[in-house]
Order: structure tokens, then C-alpha cells, then sequence
């Protein structure tokens, strides 16, 4: 069973009235975008050293909009105290996200989703689950989002320093899968335990934020434990939409 000391925070937004997408992005307007985030991932994607399997499920995801790059982390800098060792340790993006909405003027919206399509409550996504949600942004600005891979202690799927682009060079929104833009990012705040077995993941831990510290760096996922690839876990794609966007 899946820890329910997940992320419970809503998502939350504006809203943007509809109009023609060739409008909205040859006036340099924002565009609806719905971004679809699934767990492809099956009940044995891990492969334990024990000689069973596991699922490997991802928590709820925190989404930025900015007009310069990925505002979350700096890779090989520390964790900055803002709220990533709570996203990356426990699955909850409401720590970041209430930081970035009071103090980075630099992100244009922002929001976290908790609640799986098709679900009553807040969770992860399981295999097969997903995160579907909409968001609204301008020719130029790119999306950035994090989520815990959840059978692990501190780490977290992510964009490089330059995000995701959602426009193609002309100003015209694009039709994409980005999974090949995520990357397998370690938070440096809590010592690594093999995936899916370990005592202090949040899976099995009696209670957020235990473990042992590690006072490391952000960097791309480097030890002696062996992860499935992030095409084998979770699938992102991007498409305008002409629903209404929620923005922060």
C-alpha cells in the first residue's frame, strides 16, 4: 500500500476564457495547454533484490510557467530550503508551492495537482493512473514540474535547468510527448535505501521526513542501485486545449 502522507494539497487557479487558438497565439496570448501525466509503470517494474517486484508509483506533481527556465532546483547546489526535500522525501509539493507563490515573481502561474483523473481523493499515480490538468501559457514561456518517484528516499522527476518548451519557434503551441525531457533527479537530503525495499521510502515510513540526512546536492541520480529508465515509469505529453486553464 501507498503511504497516504502523499501530497494532499488541491489544485488550484484562475481561469482563462476560451477563444481560437490561432487568436490566442498570433496575438501572443496565452493558450490552453492540457498536460497528461500517466504511470506506465506495471506492479513489476522494480526488481528487488530479494528476488520479488514492486510498482513504481510517482506522487502529486507542483507545475510552474515561467519565462526563464526550470525555477525549482540548481543542480549541484544544495537543496534550497524552500520545500523540494518535501517533494522529493514525501510526495508533497505544497510546501514549494505555497514558497514560490509568496516569494518568486519570476513564475508566472503555478499550481500542484494531488488528485488522480478519475479518483475521489488525493494520491499518487499508480500503473495505469494518471495527472491530467490544464494550464495556460505564452509564446516563449516553458513549463517546468516535479514529482517524488515514490519507491526511493529523496528523489524526484524533473526537467533540466531549461524546462519544457511549449511552443515551437514560431510562437505556435506545440502537439508533444516530453517524457524524454524528464530526468531522474536526487535531492541530496536523505541518504539513498535500495527502491522499493527501503525502510525510510515513503511507502513503508511510519511518518514524513525520517530517515537519515545526507546534506548532499541536487544532482542526476548516481549510486549502486539500479532504476527502471523514466520512459518504463511515467508518460508527459502536452496538447493546446481549448478547456479552461487553471493558473495561479
Amino acid at each position: 500500500m501507498i503511504s497516504t502522507h502523499f501530497a494532499r494539497i488541491a489544485l488550484v487557479g484562475l481561469a482563462l476564457a476560451p477563444a481560437s487558438l490561432a487568436a490566442q497565439y498570433s496575438a501572443g496570448r496565452e493558450v490552453a495547454f492540457t498536460i497528461r501525466v500517466e504511470n506506465v509503470s506495471t506492479p513489476k517494474t522494480l526488481k528487488l533484490s530479494n528476488g520479488t517486484t514492486a510498482p513504481a508509483p510517482t506522487a502529486p506533481l507542483l507545475w510552474t510557467i515561467t519565462d526563464e527556465g526550470n525555477p525549482l532546483f540548481t543542480a549541484g547546489q544544495p537543496d534550497r530550503g524552500q520545500g523540494l526535500e518535501r517533494l522529493a522525501e514525501d510526495g508533497n509539493p505544497g510546501v514549494l508551492a505555497d514558497y514560490i507563490s509568496q516569494n518568486m515573481k519570476s513564475v508566472v502561474h503555478s499550481g500542484v495537482v494531488t488528485v488522480p483523473s478519475g479518483d475521489n481523493g488525493p494520491g499518487p499515480i499508480t500503473p495505469g493512473k494518471a495527472f491530467e490538468f490544464t494550464i495556460s501559457a505564452a509564446p516563449g514561456q516553458r513549463l517546468a514540474l516535479a514529482m517524488m518517484f515514490g519507491q526511493s528516499n529523496d528523489l524526484f522527476y524533473a526537467p533540466g535547468a531549461k524546462a519544457i518548451a511549449l511552443f515551437d519557434a514560431k510562437g505556435k503551441p506545440l502537439t508533444a510527448d516530453v517524457t524524454s525531457q524528464l530526468q531522474l533527479w536526487d535531492a541530496g537530503t536523505e541518504v539513498n535505501e535500495e527502491p522499493g525495499l527501503g525502510a525510510n521510502q515513503a511507502p513503508r515510513q511510519a511518518a514524513p521526513n525520517t530517515g537519515p540526512a545526507e546534506k548532499g546536492k541536487v544532482m542526476l541520480v548516481k549510486d549502486q542501485f539500479h532504476y527502471p529508465s523514466i520512459s518504463e515509469v511515467v508518460r508527459v505529453s502536452v496538447k493546446p486545449s481549448m478547456a479552461t486553464a487553471a493558473a495561479k
